[in-house]
């Protein structure tokens, strides 16, 4: 190979790199030798590089923050998308697992821990509900549209179209929060419904009473809003999307969400506030339920119902801005707001269901996890009166700021319980109950078991006993000497007279003849199963007592002498069995004393009523047997008695003991007692009390040596118990 083309092969450069505007080579060229020319074209293709490298770089420090930036952005979203990428496969999976493990819809609707008990009263119609109340089941294609469209507007306005969690919900909630001076988390939560469902399945986990302190610790932690939490509630919504269908999702939060008043879901709201279902709910009962959402104890109609109007007219208003509600529909609802049912509004008999309760047997009543239909004895006519009757001395007859406070108790002669009032605050529920928690001293109340006991034993009415100074000497207590209410004495007086005018020393002389312990047996027999004194003293009612104990003490003197054992209940079903589980017809027990000796009792305290302390408790056209009662330093003042049809109890008095001002149980006491029974007697035809009066004393003319000797049974028992105790003097 010749020199001359060895030269040619290295002009291939010149080629891929030609010089601006030069021609393209031939095919026959020419070798020329490199020179000053060749060395200058090279410094001047290098200048040309550098200025176009200079050129292209925008110069100097410019160039280099931006390739600096250029490369920082190419870490960042080479990390991000990585990192999402895996956070989005560890959703994903997330995800999936509670998909997994979420059971049918039909297994979530009814979730409730406990069950519910509807109280019927004595014509088989719904006064009270105690327990959680469940209703039955409503979907979302059977529930009143009203109601459903309620629910969206207020909690979720764009349920239909976010995957269960809202980002502009959550943002919006904490720029709201914020502002408000909150946490971010505290407050608004921007949860979507299905969030909140989520919150009340308790993310899948079921209560276990073995495992948490009580239902309450097992809610409180459902509720918790910690960050950790939310986002595990945002995984188990996203899941809830994927397992159901929108339409069932709202199915199970109607279902399942807390409306107050132990109610659990919309249908039984919807019945326990307007005593109809759900699915007949107009806008105004709509709105008025959908408010409840978010706070269902303030909003609650039983608890306010201005309160729950004002914020249902807030949700109607929601409803009409989104379309749910013409104007005219929402004018409509404003002008006509939602108003309670009778039965929920009345919000009747408070204490007679707590006590229905709580005397009911433990696993159908308070501790039931089914749901439970119990008949009661209630007469809400009566139960009205009661209240009524109460409260019209309070505001009448009583000083205003007083503190006192009373209870009554009407029964039948079985002991069948037809009204009841524990405290001057009359539609309560779980409040302290007089009635029949208050353990108080009956005072002269308790007198009537003392003759009873008496004439049991063949004792007369008309026999008589000297009220004189009487003292008695008691172990470990020194002498002991009652007195009368007046501070006199009267003389001989029969045992009517005695009790007519409620005696003190003629009582203590009978229960000692008759002896204490048959006294105590009388009583307890009746009923009165308190703790009853071994002194004296007990014929002065110096034991305690409850209400409802000594009304049935006396319903038994009314039935002829049988003890009575009160009672609510007469029939309880589970829900939807037509065979009841129990049934109670009386309460009436066995004899306590014969026939002949209830009727002379009836007959003397009559007579308290119509000549007697009892004065101010005289119905108008009707027979009364009564006895008043008053303790020492007047703490507590009673007043007991009955018609021939119903026995009614009254006690009067101040929860710390504080002594009644001028009160006894022949005033106020009485005079509820009046009031009560004129409005339970109205219409009523009246009715003759079951009393037979004693034989008179036969009389015939003796010489008075003769007279003397010939004493009464009462008289020696007297005599002989005198001397066994002063020794003859």
């Amino acid at each position: 190979m010749t020199e001359s083309k060895r030269r040619k092969t290295s002009l291939v450069a010149d080629k891929r790199y030609p010089s601006k505007g030069r021609k393209p080579a031939t095919t026959k060229r020419t070798t020329k030798p490199a020179g000053k020319k060749a060395a200058a074209r090279k410094t001047s293709t290098r200048k040309t590089t550098r200025r176009k490298t200079r050129k292209s770089s925008g110069g100097g420090g410019g160039g280099f923050i931006r390739r600096f930036f250029r490369w920082l952005w190419r870490l960042f979203w080479g990390v991000t998308w990585r990192v999402g990428a895996v956070a989005a496969l560890l959703l994903a999976l997330a995800v999936g697992v509670v998909y997994s493990s979420l059971p049918d819809v039909d297994a979530l609707l009814d979730g409730r821990a406990r069950g519910s008990v509807t109280l019927l009263d004595r014509d088989g119609k719904v006064f009270a509900w105690r327990g959680d109340q469940f209703g039955g089941v409503i979907t979302a294609d059977t529930v009143s549209p009203h109601l459903k469209n309620a629910v969206v507007a207020t909690e979720d306005k764009r349920f239909y179209r976010h995957f269960g969690v809202s980002p502009r919900g959550v943002a919006s909630a904490v720029r709201i929060n914020l502002s408000e001076g909150r946490g971010p988390l505290s407050g608004h939560g921007g949860s979507t419904i299905t969030q909140q469902t989520a919150k009340l399945l308790c993310l899948g986990v079921p209560y276990e009473p073995s495992e948490w302190e009580s239902e309450a610790a097992y809610e409180s932690d459902c509720r918790q809003g910690s960050l950790w939490r939310k986002a595990k509630e945002a995984v188990y919504a996203m899941a809830m999307e994927v397992k159901y269908t929108k339409d069932e999702i709202l199915t199970i939060y109607l279902n399942r969400a807390f409306l107050g008043a132990g109610a659990r879901g919309f249908e039984a709201a919807s019945q326990r506030y307007f005593g109809i279902s759900a699915a007949e709910v107009s806008p105004s009962q709509a709105a008025m339920l959908a408010g409840l959402l978010v706070a269902p104890t303030r909003y609650a109609p039983t608890n306010n119902l201005q309160r729950s109007q004002d914020r249902a007219r807030l949700v109607v208003g929601l409803m009409e801005a989104q379309g749910y509600l013409t104007a005219a529909q929402a004018s409509g609802a404003r002008n006509n707001p939602a108003q309670l049912s009778e039965a929920a509004a009345a919000r009747a008999g408070g204490y007679f269901a707590d006590w229905v309760m709580a005397s009911g047997p433990e696993f159908f009543t308070r501790n039931t996890t089914e749901d439970v239909v119990i008949r009661t004895t209630l007469d809400q006519r009566i139960q009205k009166s009661a209240e009524e009757a109460l409260q019209f001395i309070f505001q009448e007859k009583v000083r205003e700021g007083s503190k006192a406070q009373a209870a009554i108790v009407v029964m039948s002669a079985d002991g069948a319980v037809r009204g009841m009032v524990g405290g001057r605050k009359t539609r309560v529920s779980g409040a302290f109950n007089r009635a029949t928690q208050a353990l108080r001293q009956t005072g002269s109340s308790f007198k009537p078991f003392v003759y009873a006991t008496a004439l049991e034993l063949g004792y007369s009415p008309l026999d008589t006993i000297v009220d004189e100074p009487y003292c008695v000497n008691i172990p470990g207590s020194g002498q002991w000497c009652p007195k009368n209410y007046t501070n006199k004495f009267y003389g001989r007086v029969t045992l009517a007279d005695a009790l007519k005018n409620s005696l003190n020393i003629p009582a203590v002389k009978v229960a000692e003849i008759a002896g204490l312990d048959n006294v105590r047996t009388v009583a307890s027999e009746f009923g009165i199963d308190s703790d009853l004194a071994q002194g004296p003293a007990l014929a002065l009612g110096a034991s305690e007592s409850t209400l409802i104990e000594m009304t049935g003490a006396y319903a038994g003197i009314l039935n002829g002498g049988s003890a009575v054992e009160p009672y609510g209940l007469t029939e309880l079903k589970l829900l939807g069995d037509e065979t009841p589980v129990m049934v109670t017809t009386t309460g009436i027990g066995e004899r306590v004393i014969n026939d002949k000796a209830a009727k002379q009792l009836t007959w003397m305290m009559e007579r308290v009523v119509s000549e007697g302390t009892g004065a101010r408790a005289q119905l108008p056209g009707w027979q009364v047997a009564g006895k008043t009662g008053t303790t020492q330093a007047a703490r507590d003042a009673w007043f007991i008695g009955f018609t021939a049809d119903y026995v009614t109890g009254i006690w009067m008095g101040y929860d710390d003991n504080t002594p009644l001002s001028g009160v006894t149980g022949g005033g106020l006491p009485a005079e509820i007692w009046k009031e009560t029974m004129l409005r339970v007697t109205e219409g009523m035809t009246p009715t003759p009390l079951p009393m037979l009066a004693p034989d008179p004393p036969v009389r015939t003319a003796q010489p008075q040596q003769q007279r003397r000797k010939k004493q009464t049974g009462l008289d020696r028992a007297i005599n002989n118990l005198l001397n066994n105790i002063f020794g003859g003097n």
